[in-house]
């Protein structure tokens, strides 16, 4: 028996149970955006924890590589006219409406699967190839959806994206280091005199406080560099990225708050100051005259 066809809305609706379930700060800054554009980024970022889930499988990598070979393959059927399953069907839809190239969501799944065949960086040039496909890549897909025309805002985007990644990375040391991975650049752990030993170890000594205070002053200049996009982009969705980039960087400013502190819990934000931040961002939206700074 031949299962029914999904209907448009429906795959939209579970790419938004998707996103709401996982997104724990990516979904306030979304609520902001016009329903359309927010249907779009929420298919965009249900394509992405599909890709993330394959590595996230049991199983040996190289099954996991196949996997995510056949996850490009889809997506390439899907943009051509054939989705299968409710994400596809959204995501095909939202890529047509809004012109984004394969090339950029095929990105993501690269990122993904470098995740699976590489665990060190040599260098902060080898960082940010992998930053650009699992951060800067799914930034130039939402400014389609956004809506913007100088091309300025592409750079803006990649640099806000780098931005995140590098927080998400100083946050997660412990976590990363306990399944392997060592994302900052091995040069420059040498340079301050920091080992693989101290990250798995949580010692938070004067060499430890250092690199983390270089990485967060790379980090806050990309922010900075970031904030730039807002006033290219539609204003109905500038409260989306002004929301991401405030949320990032006040969990950079609790990191740093922390004396650097990673180790000891997760750092987070409340879901009180995200709810705020959102009828904030979205009233600042769609008021005259008002725009999100």
């Amino acid at each position: 028996m031949t299962t029914p066809a999904i209907t448009l809305d429906a795959a939209y609706d579970q790419c938004q149970a998707i996103t709401r379930r996982e997104a724990r700060n990516f979904y306030y800054a979304f609520l902001t955006l016009p329903k359309p554009r927010r249907r779009a980024i929420y298919a965009v970022y249900a394509f992405s924890r599909l890709a993330d889930d394959i590595a996230d499988e049991d199983g040996r990598t190289e099954r996991k590589v196949e996997a995510l070979e056949g996850c490009r393959m889809s997506l390439r059927s899907a943009l051509a006219g054939n989705p299968e399953g409710p994400i596809l069907t959204a995501l095909a839809d939202a890529a047509n409406t809004y012109a984004i190239p394969e090339h950029l969501l095929a990105a993501i799944v690269d990122g993904v699967e470098m995740d699976l065949t590489r665990t060190r960086y040599a260098t902060f040039d080898e960082l940010q190839e992998y930053c650009h496909r699992v951060a800067s890549a799914p930034g130039l897909v939402s400014i389609r959806i956004f809506g913007y025309t100088d091309p300025r805002a592409e750079q803006y985007a990649i640099d806000l994206g780098l931005a995140m990644q590098l927080t998400n990375i100083m946050r997660d040391i412990r976590e990363d280091a306990d399944r392997g991975r060592i994302y900052f650049p091995q040069d420059e752990i040498k340079r301050f005199g920091v080992t693989e030993e101290h990250l798995l170890a949580g010692i938070i000594d004067p060499a430890f406080v250092e690199m983390m205070r270089f990485q967060a002053a790379r980090a806050r200049a990309l922010f900075d560099s970031g904030a730039q996009l807002f006033p290219l982009l539609n204003p109905r969705s500038r409260g989306c990225a002004a929301g991401l980039h405030h949320l990032y960087s006040k969990l950079l400013d609790r990191i740093e708050r922390r004396g650097f502190d990673v180790f000891s819990e997760r750092v987070s934000l409340p879901v009180w100051v995200k709810l705020r931040l959102t009828f904030t961002l979205w009233a600042a939206s769609h008021l005259p005259r008002r725009q999100p700074t």
